[in-house]
């Protein structure tokens, strides 16, 4: 290697390798410092881009489990608010089962009332002042609200939370009551000398359009009222809609008296009865019923002079061979649906009563049939024409006579129904929203892993790196002094 003065080559080498060992010793210094490995795009740019689209992810992960820690506080401000809800409704429904008995007078019942109305009252208050950060959540306007519960865009859990006012609690009720369908009572006049083997009551198909669902019920030529119920209710399921029955006929009018003797039943079960009546005065036949109900199904009240027979169950009421011991004497037996049938001594007149069916849900639905009124349908419409039962709302509860308080009771259990099914929604989003949390925990805590091994510096090596750079850096200024004495060489030998 030549000598020079100009050019000291060594120097420029050591000048070179002395500034990458500084920029290397800079780095790690920095990584070292910062605890990042990618400090900026010239360290990593493609780690740089997937490091900041999973801080994205992490960041909105993390606020989507606050998210859903808010809905379940929301979810259960609410409940809390339907338990007092139902606390109230509680205390009516008791309120309604005292006022239904008969011990009571008319002004008792009046201050029962008057607690009811405070209680409607309460109810609408607290629909109307619920409140979860300043949104009104149970007066019917908190509906198809999103809950977003994901770092992306329409990750979000759709809620729900329906009015719970006295105003809009209740039950949806109509009478499947055809007055042509649902008897078999026959001629106004006299009855049949035998008790027809079916009702009038034809074949057809409803369709029920309810809350959960729509679906078909079959209904067969005579069936019962409770047959019919029965099929119904077993749909439930599917449309949300129950039915009961209920079959009840009086026994008024008795021309004279005497022994009266007479078979009744239902449900292909009969006993025969036999008991002095006098006119006006049916209450010995009523407890010779009554002893009998164990095998009839049938129970019979007196008032006055009428006897009521009541099947609870919606089974068809037979009374058959009736006889008198006075000729010519009658009973005039009367239907729910208002048709008459007198039964006279001496014909063995016979007679059947059909049931009447109560359709009922907590909420909005519809019925047809696929035959006529006219027809024999149970509905009291032309075929496929919609039935819409209207509301009876828990705003209408009135319990100052037994008849309304046993209508009260029905209204109140299916307010009752309506806050529970509401409740159960909400305890089921509470359970979802936690489990959602736990999943969004998870996957934060996964993508903050991939993130740190993509960004964050390893200290270990980046320490081991900056004693390497560290050492270099030293040796580099060491040789750095020796590559620019070499010129000094040269000038000795000039000076010679």
């Amino acid at each position: 290697m030549a000598l020079t003065i100009n050019t000291n080559v060594a120097s420029l080498n050591a000048q070179r390798n002395l500034a990458r060992t500084q920029r290397d010793l800079s780095t790690s210094m920095e990584r070292l410092s910062s605890g990042l490995r990618i400090n900026s795009a010239k360290d990593d740019a493609a780690g740089l881009a997937i490091s900041d689209r999973m801080t994205a992810q992490i960041r909105g992960l993390n606020q989507a489990a606050r998210n859903a820690n808010d809905g379940i506080s929301l979810a259960q401000t609410a409940e809390g608010a339907m338990q007092e809800s139902t606390n109230i409704l509680q205390r009516m429904r008791e309120l309604a089962v005292q006022a239904a008995n008969a011990t009571n007078s008319a002004a008792d019942r009046a201050a029962l009332q008057s607690e009811v109305n405070q209680l409607k009252t309460e109810m609408n208050r607290i629909a109307n002042s619920t409140t979860f950060n300043g949104l009104k959540i149970l007066d019917g306007t908190f509906v198809s609200q999103q809950f977003q519960v994901g770092p992306n865009a329409n990750e979000t859990i759709g809620v729900s939370i329906q009015s719970m006012a006295a105003d809009d609690l209740g039950r949806y009720t109509f009478d499947a009551n055809n007055t042509t369908a649902n008897e078999g009572t026959g001629t106004p006049a006299t009855a049949a000398t035998s008790a027809p083997s079916i009702n009038t009551i034809a074949a057809q198909t409803l369709t029920i359009n309810g809350s959960k669902g729509e679906a078909t019920v079959a209904i067969g030529a005579g069936d019962t009222a409770w047959t019919i119920a029965s099929s119904i209710t077993n749909a439930a399921a599917l449309t949300g809609v129950t039915a009961t029955a209920r079959t009840e006929a009086t026994l008024s009018g008795l021309s004279d008296s005497g022994q009266v003797s007479l078979t009744i039943g239902s449900g292909g079960n009969t006993a025969s009865v036999n008991a002095s009546v006098a006119t006006g005065d049916l209450s010995e036949l009523a407890t010779v019923i009554n002893a009998q109900s164990g095998t009839t199904g049938v129970t019979a009240t007196v008032s006055g002079g009428t006897l009521t027979l009541i099947q609870a169950e919606g089974k068809d009421i037979v009374l058959e061979d009736f006889t008198h011991t006075t000729s010519g004497a009658t009973i005039t037996v009367t239907g729910a649906s208002g048709n008459t049938t007198d039964l006279a001594s001496g014909g063995n007149d016979s007679t059947r009563i059909s049931g009447s069916i109560e359709f009922s849900s907590p909420e909005s639905y519809t019925v047809s049939s696929d035959i006529a009124n006219t027809a024999g349908s149970i509905l009291d419409q032309p075929a496929n024409t919609t039935e819409i039962p209207p509301m009876e709302e828990v705003t209408q509860v009135d319990i100052s006579t037994v008849e309304n308080a046993n209508d009260a009771i029905k209204i109140i259990d299916a307010a009752l129904d309506k806050i529970d099914a509401q409740r159960g929604d909400l305890g089921a989003l509470q359970n979802r929203f936690e489990s959602t949390i736990a999943n969004l925990q998870n996957v934060a805590e996964n993508l903050t892993a991939a993130r740190s091994r993509i960004r964050d510096a390893d200290i270990a090596q980046e320490t081991s790196r900056m004693t390497k750079s560290s050492i270099l850096q030293q040796a580099g200024v060491s040789i750095l002094t020796q590559a620019n004495q070499t010129p000094q060489l040269a000038l000795q030998l000039l000076q010679g």
